[in-house]
């Protein structure tokens, strides 16, 4: 008796593993017979067309941004020196390329050169702190250490000139680096 009970459940057991793994199997091989191509290529174009890709590479969103691509960049850069002179944010004896070099993303670098001068901060002192890269320029007048770790603009706002509205300084440039983007056409 336990020897046809024991047989049962195993055979049991036997069929539902079959019937999960043998219809998802025939699930993967799609349709056969007439019209199986036409099928076929019907369930792979949807599957195809679904809103999430399988591949990791295409879950990383992309900056279609073309304002730091290495030409384009250094064509802006150009374009902009003029402009943020004529403004009084760039000093005049410098120009953008130099003053930009220790940031990756020219955005960032006209939001920290348009909050230095809103707030009235030494720039230097701001993209030690923002980018965390010192460069040859005098930083002994700085507030705040200016170590290697980078930190917010509305943190070294706020360092730099404890009385500032950082946040609102810092959405105010940053309003200002798209539209200098945007008069150039980036």
């Amino acid at each position: 008796m336990k020897k046809s009970i024991l047989t049962v459940a195993v055979l049991i057991l036997s069929a539902s593993l079959f019937l999960t793994f043998g219809a998802g199997s025939a699930v993967a091989q799609g349709p056969a017979g007439a019209g199986a191509a036409g099928a076929a290529q019907g369930s792979s174009s949807s599957s195809s067309s679904s809103s999430h890709s399988l591949n990791p590479i295409k879950w990383v969103k992309k900056n279609k941004s073309t304002a730091d691509t290495g030409a384009n960049r250094g064509d802006l850069e150009k374009k902009l020196t003029p402009k943020l002179q004529a403004e009084g944010v760039l000093a005049q004896n410098t120009n953008t390329t130099d003053t930009c070099a220790a940031f990756v993303n020219l955005n960032d670098c006209l939001a920290s050169l348009h909050a230095s001068h809103n707030v009235g901060v030494d720039f230097n002192c701001l993209r030690a702190k923002v980018t965390g890269v010192q460069t040859g320029a005098d930083l002994s007048g700085c507030k705040g250490s200016v170590g290697d770790k980078a930190q917010s603009l509305v943190k070294a706002i706020h360092e730099l000139n404890p009385s500032a509205d950082a946040k609102g300084a810092m959405k105010n440039a940053e309003q200002q680096a798209k539209d200098d983007l945007k008069d150039l056409g980036a």
